[in-house]
């Protein structure tokens, strides 16, 4: 009899240890679900200082003249009229303070009117 009981007491425990462990909602699920929340945190404080940076950004285009001015010349190579651009090519990267060969190419560019296309005539 002291031997069914301690059986029984046994196979019980063993049963309540796999439920723990193994089964749906055990510690190993929080354990996957736990690193994954991390993750997605991590992930969500990136993208909230990406949109923080976005928002000014946006709040400087729609206020600041000197904003979208920059980006015309840095991105789209525009220039202001009367304004002449100066390209230098063959610069050294490693000093800034190496004087230029009298051969150097520097060529100064003025913009150009776009030509006309097909659809514009």
């Amino acid at each position: 009899m002291k031997r069914l009981s301690i059986a029984i007491l046994l196979l019980l425990l063993l049963l309540l240890q796999y439920r723990l462990w193994f089964a749906e909602g055990g510690l190993l699920t929080v354990w996957h679900l736990s690193s994954a929340v991390a993750t997605q945190k991590k992930q969500n404080e990136q993208l909230t200082e990406r949109n923080h940076a976005l928002e000014g950004e946006v709040r400087d285009l729609k206020h600041g003249l000197a904003a979208i001015e920059e980006r015309a010349r840095t991105e789209l190579g525009m220039v202001k009229k009367d304004e002449t651009f100066f390209e230098v090519i063959g610069t050294p990267k490693n000093s800034s303070h190496t004087p230029l060969p009298s051969s150097a190419n520097i060529s100064p560019q003025t913009p150009q009117p776009a030509a006309p296309t097909a659809a514009g005539k």
